[in-house]
């Protein structure tokens, strides 16, 4: 008997979202916000708390900084019910931190990584694998202690019986060093941006971006942001549309939603078709708040904003 439907592995830290920008700032001025959210942040840990609002048993792996910024992401991660125990503190590094300035669709981050830096696929053992039915990793650029030994994590994992998933996200020095034919094959669900599969694969379009990685045997869920996704599951691929509305509070963490929706169908053993429409749906209930997890608070929440804002009638299990 597993534990655990979910092990997260991967980089925590806090975000400070400034929105009502406006305007970006340039060098040498400042600029006024007219609104300032601080939460718990990181692709992982928003990824981590909404499948756990979703209804997935989800446990966290981890390093943070021994301070304050640390202690309280552990309480935000507890209080969505996210098992802690696998996280670590470190005294060598503070807890990471991103600072985002939104103005409408348009944002600049800049990251502290912190003690993220110093976590490695080493400091995720075969017990904790075998506490979880799946593997989910994303930031690998965020995270160059991790990044190396990934493919072997990856492996480890199948080894121990998990199914497995992967968002890569951007890379902030756009060289792309992924060795993606080694690590691909062990992982049974690619999710990352329209942007970031161009990047890897060198092509433009989508269908040209699949047959580059056609030695990768699972599915390949290619997020699109308005024009919606889409899903190569090995023999077909379709387009996913959007959920849209016109009150898009931010997006931060949009993309994170949509791992979240689409792996929560996933273990629950839905076709593709129903994955990558509730995958869409929990990315667009995302962008009607501020931050990464607001729109998430509860199940009750969520599925609130889904039937009033996008009339999702369709059964929740």
């Amino acid at each position: 008997m597993k534990n655990f439907d979910v092990l997260v592995a991967g980089e925590l830290n806090v975000d400070l979202i400034f929105n009502r920008l406006s305007s970006l700032p340039s060098l040498g001025k400042e600029i006024l916000a007219g609104e300032m959210t601080f939460t718990l942040g990181s692709s992982s840990a928003i990824f981590a708390c909404n499948l756990s609002t979703l209804g997935a048993s989800v446990a966290f792996a981890g390093k943070i900084g021994n301070d304050t910024f640390g202690r309280q992401l552990l309480h935000d991660l507890q209080q969505r019910n996210v098992d802690t125990r696998f996280i670590t503190a470190t005294a060598a590094a503070g807890t990471g931190i991103s600072v985002a300035l939104n103005d409408g669709q348009e944002r600049a981050m800049i990251t502290y990584p912190g003690a993220m830096n110093t976590f490695t696929a080493a400091d995720v053992s075969d017990e904790m694998l075998r506490t979880a039915r799946h593997l989910h990793v994303s930031s690998v650029f965020l995270q160059p202690g991790l990044a190396p030994g990934l493919a072997t994590l990856f492996q480890r994992a199948k080894m121990q019986g998990l199914t497995t998933s992967l968002d890569p996200q951007w890379d902030p020095a756009e060289k792309w060093q992924l060795e993606l034919p080694a690590l691909l094959p062990y992982v049974d669900v690619f999710l990352p941006n329209i942007a970031e599969l161009r990047a890897f694969t060198g092509e433009t379009s989508v269908e040209a971006c699949v047959q580059a990685l056609s030695y990768h045997p699972g599915i390949l869920a290619v997020k699109h942001g308005e024009a919606g996704a889409y899903i190569w599951d090995g023999y077909t691929l379709f387009h996913q549309p959007p959920f849209l509305h016109n009150e898009i509070a931010d997006c931060i963490g949009a993309g994170d939603s949509f791992n979240a929706g689409f792996i929560s169908r996933y273990l629950l053993g839905g076709n593709i078709t129903q994955c990558a429409a509730f995958a869409a749906l929990a990315g667009a209930v995302n962008t009607t708040a501020p931050g990464g997890i607001t729109a998430f608070d509860t199940i009750d929440t969520f599925r609130a904003i889904a039937s009033q804002k996008f009339n999702y009638q369709q059964p929740w299990t």
